[in-house]
């Protein structure tokens, strides 16, 4: 069994799929790892770790694609829609690909993978069971972005978080909002409270509530019915517009009172809630920031631009791009850990694959398999007939 780990091609992604004692534990298990050279150098990998544990380097990465049994990647196809395609040409019949996918804003990434013969593992649909927390990538990687949007908050804000009494005065500290609190929301309330802010949080799930508590900020509560507004797995479901504007309207005078707003709400595969609307802007303090980090997938602010610093009304608009990558050492840490976790339940003890198709993490994020897309979700998105399930026969005369 050959693993592949190829240099990650997506412009600004400098994590590698895998780091030393991933390829160790794996190379431990009968399993050879070939790797391209410097695919981990700008993570702070460099290759001589990874030789030193026994894997291998080619420069060459048609050989990686067509040696290996197993491709691992960090944005594989559909998450790089940018410069894959020369990747996609070179999967073959049989070949298992590993890596983020977006398969919920690129479900046609799939179908691509299908017709090539290869089977594919779409890490962000990793189901949120106890079983698959060490293999949940999108857990890793929002708190990384919840940890360094705090850190970028504070280094754009012209006042700093902690209170301090001095001979020249006492400082006040700064009022922190964090918007949507999941695991990105709840990193950067507990990063916030530990640089000395006051830390308010507000998530339309009313079981947040408890959690906002549990790291040290206090819940904003508004005159909402939320009874509908969380969806399978935890995550928030998408709100209907009148929903919106109600919340809007109640936000606002919340908003104008804070020096940072740090936005993380996002809906799988969707367009992001705007939470933050240009009046609520024009409210805010002058020198007040917004870390929008739901950017990529439209912003929750109404004046982000993703990857861009926007400057208005007095207000600093960060709508950062990939945050995790920014801290790739540790990102690469997290993520190889959890590539990790998932190929020792797809491995046997002699470094076989052996998938089990039954198994409800191998089931709920196996979009691409012989030559067609066998998850159920994925096969809405693609308007594709739903798979005929198969009965099983009934020995009558074993049945009361």
């Amino acid at each position: 069994m050959i693993i592949g780990i190829p240099s990650e091609i997506k412009t600004g992604e400098a994590r590698v799929a895998m780091v030393p004692s991933n390829i160790e534990a794996m190379v431990g298990k009968g399993v050879k790892v070939m790797m391209q050279t410097g695919a981990g150098v700008s993570a702070g990998y460099l290759d001589a770790e990874y030789v030193s544990v026994g894997a291998t380097f080619t420069d060459d990465r048609a050989k990686i694609f067509a040696t290996a049994d197993i491709v691992v990647q960090v944005q594989s196809f559909g998450a790089n829609n940018e410069n894959s395609d020369a990747d996609l040409a070179m999967l073959r019949d049989g070949q298992l690909i590993i890596g983020m996918m977006d398969p919920l804003a690129s479900p046609e990434a799939a179908r691509a993978v299908a017709r090539s013969g290869a089977s594919a593992l779409a890490l962000e649909l990793v189901p949120r069971i106890s079983r698959a927390q060490s293999m949940d990538v999108l857990s890793s990687m929002a708190t990384l972005a919840g940890y360094k949007a705090v850190l970028m908050a504070a280094a754009a804000a012209p006042r700093i978080f902690p209170m301090l009494m001095t001979a020249a005065g006492t400082l006040a500290p700064a009022r922190v909002l964090v918007m949507g609190v999941g695991v990105a929301g709840l990193q950067a309330c507990a990063t916030a409270k530990r640089l000395g802010a006051v830390v308010e949080a507000y998530d339309v799930r009313p079981a947040a509530r408890e959690q906002i508590i549990s790291v040290g900020a206090k819940p904003i509560e508004l005159d909402l019915d939320t009874g509908e507004s969380e969806g399978s797995g935890g995550y928030a479901k998408q709100q209907g517009e009148d929903f919106l504007v109600r919340q809007r309207e109640l936000m606002t005078a919340v908003v104008a009172q804070q020096d940072v707003i740090i936005t993380t709400a996002a809906v799988p595969g969707s367009k992001s809630p705007i939470l933050v609307t240009e009046d609520m802007v024009v409210a805010m303090k002058s020198g007040s920031v917004i870390v929008d980090l739901a950017a990529e997938r439209g912003g929750n602010c109404a004046l982000t631009e993703q990857g861009k610093t926007v400057h208005s009304h007095g207000v600093t608009i960060i709508g950062p791009e990939n945050v995790p990558a920014t801290l790739a050492f540790h990102a690469s840490q997290m993520y190889g850990k959890n590539i990790q976790t998932l190929l020792e339940l797809i491995l046997d003890d002699e470094g076989n694959l052996a998938i089990d198709h039954s198994d409800e993490i191998v089931a709920g994020t196996l979009v691409a398999h012989a030559g067609d897309v066998p998850h159920t979700h994925i096969r809405k998105l693609l308007d594709l007939p739903a798979l005929e399930v198969k009965s099983e026969s009934v020995d009558e005369s074993t049945t009361d």
